[in-house]
């Protein structure tokens, strides 16, 4: 398996992504009924092509196996393709996340406990909570900052600050 950031974001990866998405949050987001992650669906090629960071891990076959977005040392998205969970390809895309872009802090909906517990696992701790997520709907969201990440020192008020941006 590999790493690649394309540099040119073709519509043949983003539908591969988008495969991946959907499977992926169609298994870890049981609290998400099918025409919620339908309408979600509609928003994710369009973040897919923004994120400033796309990290696509690939398989021996040069198939995306998992994906991770990172904008302003955050993880934006990490999604991994279901026949591939438990195989260690997210804690490999957060630790080139946190070497390569010094990726200190995520949000996780508080509704997906095996997101909590993964990102726990790796080091991060819960520091700010939102009753809302990005979108303003009413899922909670809870955000989480590397422990010992470069960071560290910063007040909790502009930690929170931070979060809400």
């Amino acid at each position: 398996m590999r790493i690649t950031e394309p540099a040119i974001r073709e519509q043949a990866l983003i539908d591969q992504l988008l495969v991946i998405w959907e499977g992926a949050v169609r298994q870890t987001h049981d609290f998400l009924s099918a025409a919620e992650i339908e309408a979600i669906r509609a928003y994710v090629p369009q973040a897919l092509r923004e994120v400033p960071h796309l990290a696509v891990l690939e398989n021996e076959a040069g198939a995306s196996a998992a994906f991770m977005g990172v904008a302003d040392r955050k993880l934006e998205m990490l999604f991994v393709a279901p026949a591939q969970r438990g195989k260690g390809l997210g804690k490999r895309l957060v630790a080139y996340g946190v070497e390569r872009y010094g990726v200190e802090t995520v949000g996780v909906n508080e509704q997906n406990p095996q997101a909590q517990g993964f990102y726990a696992h790796l080091g991060f701790r819960v520091y700010a909570r939102s009753e809302l997520d990005e979108q303003g709907n009413p899922y909670p969201i809870l955000y989480m900052r590397r422990s010992g990440g470069a960071d560290g020192g910063r007040s909790a008020e502009e930690a929170d600050r931070r979060a809400c941006e």
